[in-house]
């Protein structure tokens, strides 16, 4: 039956192929020739839209940057995706990044990978791919057109599951990446860049270095009922940021550290940082020429963050209106009127300081809200010379002491310098130090003094009996010149 039909040899088959593969392009080569661009386009954008009508994919582009703004999906994404490199695939990218201390995993370019979320599956693939740059002003004619790559991320997943990668899926993928964050995260201090600096940053005004400052709560010498209060408003404040948002309030806290040199100001903030895994901002008003820089710095800085305003007493002399008009007036009441309104016009047309309304609309007004999750520390030596609208709630909420070294902050010192929780000398130290005023840090100076704990604590107790000598008679001649003073008093009286 089958003999009877005359079937075509391989050698057919192929010839026809090849014959219309050949007239194939012979076609789409004069169809490129002769047919304008926009029809081509329109007509192949038809058939691309008339396939995929008929497709049960959903496609979602993920695009690295918005405009000009980072995107923060991608970015989730990235991370994320990077995390579970080492479960969906058999090759991915790692490294380590200068000045970090982690080991980070990535996607390489134009890489699938496909993650599996409450039984649904997600087609995840890296693009990459060239272009031509559109920033350079003056291209070498001798060159080709510079290029620059662009990355985004598509996602493939079925028509039906649209609504829950919105719902579930993307909430899903930006919590897990905030978490393998913060577990890879390698702490920084931001410091200042001098103008001559940010010329060759791109005009960055922070410089980032890690923060590897050992500093726990643990080893504070501090009372423990003090650390457990910060501890616990340290963590009522970062799970509170509905009530923040509720209430209208910036989604920050502040902090007032006051107390003589010496007393772990530093170190408290450092354990803050470690704490909570926040970056620290380095803030020194002094090199603040005016209060727009001020507010151009709080903008540069991120979310999660400390920023420390140190020495606030010091060296910066914060104005209110009132008292530069007031000093003003009083030099064109004076012979040098000439120079007064120079100084107060230069004053107007150039401001050279921070001022008080400024600080205070820095930490409590309008730029205040300028990010989230934030902790402000200021720190003096001299609570009292701080202007009273400056300690309010709202802009320092907690003030805390930090004291002399006390008995309970002595053992932590002991512990962590010689490993010591007992010795026989501790009853004779603690005697001492509530008589003695001394900081946590001249006794962890005295301790360093000696690897044998022994001489240790006796070196120690020695300071602290020479100390408590120079007290007695810094006492006694503060007493004796109260006496002489009151005596010639008396004399010239009579």
């Amino acid at each position: 039956m089958f003999s009877d039909i005359n079937m075509p040899s391989a050698k057919t088959v192929v010839t026809t192929a090849a014959s219309l593969a050949a007239s194939a392009m012979v076609i789409r080569s004069i169809a490129r020739d002769l047919v304008p661009y926009e029809i081509q386009h329109y007509f192949f954008s038809n058939i691309q839209s008339l396939f995929k009508s008929f497709s049960s994919e959903l496609v979602l582009i993920i695009e690295e940057f918005d405009g000009l703004v980072c995107n923060q999906i991608y970015e989730a994404a990235e991370i994320y995706l990077g995390s579970k490199v080492f479960v969906s695939t058999q090759m991915f990218k790692v490294s380590l990044p200068e000045k970090e201390t982690k080991i980070s995993t990535s996607m390489r370019r134009n890489q699938a990978i496909i993650d599996t979320f409450n039984g649904v599956q997600f087609r995840w693939r890296k693009v990459t791919r060239e272009v031509e740059s559109k920033n350079v002003i003056f291209p070498d004619q001798y060159s080709s057109s510079p290029k620059t790559e662009v990355q985004y991320f598509e996602l493939r997943v079925h028509k039906k599951h649209k609504q829950s990668v919105f719902d579930s899926y993307f909430p899903f993928v930006l919590n897990e990446s905030k978490k393998v964050k913060e577990e890879k995260k390698t702490l920084k201090i931001h410091t200042l860049n001098n103008e001559h600096s940010r010329m060759y940053t791109g005009g960055h005004a922070w410089n980032a270095i890690n923060l590897d400052h050992p500093a726990t709560f643990e080893t504070l010498a501090m009372d423990v009922e003090l650390k457990s209060t910060i501890m616990e408003d340290l963590e009522r404040f970062v799970r509170r940021r509905d009530l923040y948002r509720k209430v209208g309030k910036a989604w920050k806290r502040g902090y007032l550290l006051y107390g003589p040199p010496g007393t772990g100001k530093s170190s408290l903030i450092a354990a803050m940082a470690n704490y909570l895994k926040f970056d620290v901002y380095d803030l020194e008003l002094t090199d603040i020429r005016e209060n727009s820089e001020l507010r151009e710095l709080l903008v540069g800085t991120a979310n999660r963050c400390i920023l420390v305003v140190e020495d606030i007493d010091c060296g910066l002399d914060l104005d209110t209106d009132r008292q530069a008009e007031e000093r003003v007036m009083k030099m064109l009441q004076s012979d040098q009127v000439r120079q007064a309104q120079t100084n107060y016009i230069g004053r107007k047309e150039k401001p050279n300081k921070v001022t008080l309304s400024g600080l205070l609309n820095f930490i409590d007004g309008l730029w205040s809200s300028c990010g989230d999750e934030r902790i402000i520390v200021f720190t003096t030596n001299h609570k009292d010379r701080l202007d009273p609208a400056l300690l309010r709630p709202g802009r320092m909420d907690v003030h805390i002491h930090m004291s002399f070294c006390t008995p309970c902050g002595f053992k932590t010192l002991a512990a962590n310098y010689l490993g010591l929780n007992n010795h026989s000398l501790f009853s004779e130290i603690e005697d001492l130090l509530g008589k003695t005023m001394v900081t946590p840090a001249e006794v962890g100076e005295q301790l360093l003094k000696s690897e044998e704990p022994e001489n240790a604590l006796r070196r120690l107790v020695e300071f602290l009996l020479e100390k408590q000598r120079e007290t007695k008679e810094r006492e006694a001649r503060k007493l004796k010149q109260e006496e002489d003073k009151e005596e010639l008093g008396t004399k010239n009286a009579e």
